[in-house]
């Protein structure tokens, strides 16, 4: 049986709830959030769902829209958000793969003619070389179709590994409704609508899955385009994550639309498909290749991972603009998620010696 589950402020207290439909949530005795409970299912050596069963009170919470009793928080969080990590696997879904191949062919066909003219003035074999390989097949292609290849081990076998990516700590996650800052030095800040893993680490250094919620992973895609090399740098930046956690297993096959708002109005709107069904990666193979990492299964830490994504309104052409509203919806998830992109405020950095 799935349960959904919520974290909430309420009368300016932090709250955890079981969500029984999309205006209504069941409050949980004892815990005051998620890790919390968590941790307490693991020291009982109980499921997730057996703690929040044996927690539910006869407090229930109007989450509806037109509800002022209570502000929506982030499904998941740390006392100590350095032990949160944010990271990521890309190229796991057709259409970012597609998407990210014609980014690197559009840097392929420059290198491809920069060769063509030295090899027709005359240039060397190494020039010629180039030509050609500036026309081959990118790295993202290439990884993408390592994925559809290996990237579904069976049970106990260890696929191909992904690409990856480190997203930053606690402090970069942004809960529903709240702004998504564009960095002052970003060129871009576009929507990634996707599913994070949520993870946590008991005190044998041992990882547990907790669930699943909706995610905007928000990156950088024309300073990732320019030189894939800055793909780390356009990865260090905020994330927004659904109010939702899903417990127990993900759907194979998850539909959703994400939307960009301006002005009241829809100015792009698309469908998005994820989950195993549509995806070169089975999660289990992801998670061992993020996890395989002793750094990672540190006690108490707490994990969000998130899955990559098949739709971008960067690839239609699409910039959003400050003030524009992302809207990411999927029909694993009860609630949406919407936050508005706005410019960050901050200060330039001045490095001195000491």
């Amino acid at each position: 049986m799935t349960i959904r589950l919520i974290q909430l402020e309420v009368a300016h207290r932090r709250r955890v709830a079981q969500l029984e439909n999309a205006d209504r949530a069941v409050a949980l005795r004892g815990v005051n959030t998620l890790r919390e409970l968590a941790m307490a299912a693991l020291d009982q050596r109980i499921s997730l769902r057996e703690a929040v069963l044996a927690r539910r009170s006869d407090e229930v919470f109007d989450i509806s829209p037109a509800s002022s009793e209570v502000r929506m928080l982030v499904p998941i969080d740390h006392p100590d958000s350095a032990h949160l990590h944010l990271s990521g696997t890309g190229l796991t879904h057709l259409g970012s793969a597609a998407s990210r191949d014609e980014m690197h062919r559009f840097a392929a066909a420059d290198r491809a003619a920069a060769g063509d003219r030295a090899a027709a003035e005359g240039g060397s074999a190494t020039a010629e070389r180039a030509a050609v390989e500036g026309r081959a097949q990118t790295d993202s292609m290439r990884i993408f179709l390592q994925g559809l290849k290996g990237g579904k081990p069976a049970p106990g076998a260890v696929g191909v590994q992904p690409e990856w990516f480190y997203k930053g700590d606690g402090s970069n996650l942004t809960a529903p409704g709240n702004a998504l800052r564009r960095p002052a030095f970003a060129l871009d800040g576009g929507e990634e609508p996707e599913i994070a893993g949520i993870y946590l680490i008991d005190a044998g250094g041992n990882p547990w899955r907790l669930g699943f919620c909706l995610a905007n992973e928000f990156s950088d895609h024309i300073m990732e385009r320019d030189n894939y090399l800055w793909l780390a740098h356009s990865k260090i930046r905020e994330a927004a994550l659904g109010p939702e956690l899903l417990t127990g297993e993900l759907p194979a096959n998850v539909r959703g639309t994400s939307r960009i708002v301006r002005d009241g109005k829809v100015i792009w709107e698309k469908e998005f498909l994820t989950g195993e069904s549509n995806m070169s990666h089975s999660i289990a193979n992801l998670e061992h290749h993020h996890f395989k990492y002793s750094l990672f299964r540190r006690p108490g830490d707490v994990h969000v991972h998130f899955f990559g994504c098949a739709t971008l309104s960067y690839a239609d052409g699409i910039e959003p603009l400050d003030g524009d509203i992302f809207d990411i919806r999927a029909d694993a998830f009860l609630l949406p998620l919407q936050n508005r992109l706005t410019p960050s405020a901050e200060p330039g950095v001045a490095v001195r010696p000491l």
